[in-house]
């Protein structure tokens, strides 16, 4: 049962992998809204349709206006996706209302929620989450302007339980984040049901522990927060057990408030804390790199070596973030992510690599860097790093540029003199793709190759998969020991989809997936 369950999983993953973490949040929280607009017709939800729809327009002109003066006046990216997914938030956290007053407010954390993006950032990320920010905000301007509204998260309905969690599963799956937001809300559902109790209790009030359990985990914005909140890959540490951290502590602080004066520690305050913490975790990997070279790989293949300019941490098979600002970017802003191809005990010299052939406006511009120039890594993210024991035995399945994380590993294998059990399969067009090649063939570990000609002048541990097709039954013909073996996979997620028959026989999978949105 279990491994039927990982197995979907991984087809789920390869399924949604193939639309960007920005898209598909948007998509997520409109169907989110039109939901929420029909159910408002039988009466069921606080706000009237035609609420929401007022709110969702003053949202949205105030989010987009100050993206668009931002984008003018300082010359920063928009995204216009960041912009619809700051607005679809606040509308599902903030009071939807036909008052005057009452939509200024809304404008007025529109815009704050906005700019906190550009005003309260590091090194090119934002540092809070921006509707938290502009949720606070309007709450605590409430306590003198009552008028204007605060935070109220009717997205709180038993109603739209299912559809959030469904909507949220889809966004988790793809970010990978499912486990920690599942920590976040066992913590949050206890301490909140500890907490409801005592306050019946001290109350003298009776009460069915059922109930207080079901319409905390129904009826509670956990749901929502967790999901398109706490989620954002952009304010979470680098780290797996970091971000358990930190859905620890925001759980916590979300199932039982801490009263400040007028004002609580409530849902989006909690993740103003939780967002603290990350910032702590993340901050020392936020440096600058200077461009030392460019190599060429194969015909589309390029290395480009940079030298830190101070402490530069990372972990064999994580990833950068690397910012390179120019005019005009596309919708794709100006930063992307790049596996690591160095070793950790190559610093402080700082190897990527990249495919050639896109026309994006980033792409266009890395590509006028000249050598000696530096450029700001907003930080290392990742957990596709090896099994902590030597001793466990490892597949690696790289796909084209995919192999980047496996050569910084193997290289880190071999400069600390650690011998592991490691079978690799190597996917690419060509054998002219096959970059890196002297590193695989250096590290005398079992390649099985699969191009659509014969490499030249295989070494021994070397094998072409010849009429073989690389699918499941594929795969567990070359790697016959599969079940013995912890299995990496780093490439396109349709290649994933692919295989997951194969790798789910596997003693783990680990798929190499960059996040933030």
């Amino acid at each position: 049962m279990i491994s039927s369950l990982t197995a979907l999983w991984t087809r789920l993953y390869g399924v949604v992998g193939r639309v960007s973490m920005y898209r598909l949040v948007v998509l997520s929280l409109v169907a989110l809204a039109a939901i929420a607009v029909v159910l408002s017709f039988f009466g069921v939800l606080a706000p009237t349709a035609v609420e929401l729809l007022a709110a969702w327009a003053v949202l949205g002109a105030a989010c987009a206006g100050t993206d668009a003066v931002a984008h003018r006046v300082l010359g920063k990216a928009w995204r216009w996706e960041s912009t619809l997914i700051t607005a679809l938030i606040l509308l599902f956290v903030l009071r939807p209302t036909l008052e005057p007053l009452g939509l200024v407010g809304l404008a007025i954390a529109g815009i704050v929620a906005s700019a906190s993006k550009y005003l309260l950032a590091w090194q090119g990320r934002h540092v809070f989450n921006p509707a938290a920010v502009g949720a606070t905000f309007l709450t605590v301007l409430s306590v003198w302007l009552p008028d204007l509204g605060s935070s109220a998260w009717w997205v709180g309905s038993p109603y739209l339980a299912a559809p959030v969690i469904l909507a949220g599963l889809v966004v988790l799956l793809r970010t990978e984040k499912v486990r920690v937001i599942l920590v976040f809300l066992v913590i949050a559902v206890v301490v909140g049901f500890a907490r409801t109790v005592s306050q019946y209790q001290s109350a003298g009030l009776d009460f069915d522990a059922g109930t207080v359990f079901w319409q905390l985990l129904w009826s509670s914005p956990f749901l929502f927060l967790g999901a398109f909140m706490l989620s954002e890959p952009l304010t979470l540490p680098p780290r797996r057990w970091q971000q358990f951290a930190v859905a620890a502590v925001v759980g916590v602080l979300a199932g039982w408030p801490i009263d400040l004066g007028e004002v609580s520690l409530g849902q989006e305050r909690a993740l103003l804390v939780g967002n603290l913490l990350a910032f702590a975790f993340a901050f020392r990997s936020a440096v600058r790199l200077t461009l030392v070279e460019r190599v060429a790989l194969t015909p589309t293949v390029r290395e480009l070596v940079f030298r830190a300019r101070r402490g530069f941490r990372f972990a064999a098979g994580q990833y950068l973030e690397l910012e390179v600002a120019h005019p005009k970017p596309d919708a794709r802003g100006t930063r992307r992510e790049f596996s690591i191809v160095s070793a950790p005990e190559e610093l402080p010299t700082v190897r990527i690599a990249l495919r050639e052939g896109s026309q994006s406006t980033y792409k266009k511009a890395l590509a006028l860097v000249e050598p000696g120039q530096s450029l700001p890594v907003t930080g290392v993210w990742g957990d596709f790093v090896l099994p902590a024991k030597p001793s466990s035995p490892v597949l690696m399945v790289a796909a084209g540029i995919g192999v980047t994380p496996f050569v910084s590993q193997l290289r880190h294998l071999r400069l600390a003199r650690e011998d592991r059990d490691v079978v690799f399969v190597y996917v690419a067009s060509g054998s002219e793709e096959l970059a890196f090649r002297s590193e695989l063939e250096d590290s005398g570990i079992p390649v099985i190759v699969f191009t659509r000609d014969q490499p030249d002048a295989m070494p021994a541990h070397w094998r072409w998969a010849r009429g073989v097709r690389l699918d499941a039954e594929g795969l567990l013909q070359v790697v016959p020991d599969i079940a013995t073996r912890h299995a990496y996979i780093s490439g396109p997620p349709g290649l994933i989809a692919e295989l997951a028959p194969a790798l789910d026989k596997a003693r783990s999978i680990t798929t190499d997936a960059f996040s933030g949105y």
